[in-house]
């Protein structure tokens, strides 16, 4: 059987885009199994190896919006050319530049409705690949030691990348009291937006799904990639 790792998270803001928001942002109420899973990649990840399994959430925080205006660009980086570079590994890539003088670029102002003062528990496995050449247990003592130590390979943020996430490793939960009794019915979550059915790579196409989320007495029940309970944008190998 895969071992649980519980790993406790907050952070001051947090912001979980609803994918329905096209200009302003809006946050779900709590976090995503995406975002969880992200804050997993930064401690420890070996994608050729393994990928994460989020199986649950503890809310330990009631939600608490709090309404931010922020300076953006109006432009994006072009998905063809990041993906040229990714593939014949170029070092730099064609800069986004927030003050140029043309019209449909430079900076703009947009709204952010973001959660503040955001705890939460987090409970996943590792699951491996059929070709992962290391014994899961291997997998596990490492996570294990990194997050103990507080080691990770990038800072872990909540949505935004100017929102940090602070951690600690959990080595006994089943000791921990229970989560405060906050109920939510959030409805339709993103799940994640990538093929989690395989391991993936530079040239791996998006994926979203999404799942029905419903936080009851402080607990979010996150089901399996490969369930029924997951909605997938296209068919994939389950």
């Amino acid at each position: 059987m895969p071992k649980t790792h519980c790993l406790r998270v907050w952070g001051d803001l947090a912001c979980f885009t609803r994918p329905e928001m096209k200009v302003e942002r809006f946050s779900y109420p709590v976090i995503t199994p995406s975002a969880a899973r992200g804050i997993l990649d930064a401690i420890y990840v070996k994608p050729p190896e393994f990928r994460w399994q989020v199986t649950r959430i503890d809310v330990l925080q009631a939600p608490e919006y709090i309404a931010l205006r922020r300076n953006e660009v109006k432009n994006k980086a072009s998905e063809s050319s990041v993906r040229r570079a990714m593939q014949s590994g170029a070092r730099h890539l064609d800069p986004v530049l927030a003050d140029e003088t043309a019209e449909a670029t430079g900076r703009t102002q947009r709204q952010t409705m973001a959660l503040r003062n955001v705890s939460y528990r987090l409970y996943a496995e590792i699951r491996p690949w059929k070709s992962c050449p290391v014994k899961p247990a291997a997998l596990d003592e490492q996570f294990q030691r990194r997050a103990t130590a507080g080691k990770c390979f990038f800072q872990p943020s909540f949505g935004c990348r100017e929102f940090p996430a602070y951690f600690e490793y959990i080595e006994s939960p089943e000791t921990l009291p229970p989560p405060p009794a906050i109920n939510l019915e959030i409805g339709w979550m993103l799940y994640d937006t990538f093929d989690l059915s395989r391991p993936g790579n530079s040239t791996s196409h998006a994926c979203i799904s999404v799942f029905w989320a419903k936080v009851e007495n402080g607990v979010l029940l996150v089901p399996e990639f490969e369930s029924t309970d997951v909605r997938k944008s296209r068919e994939v190998e389950c």
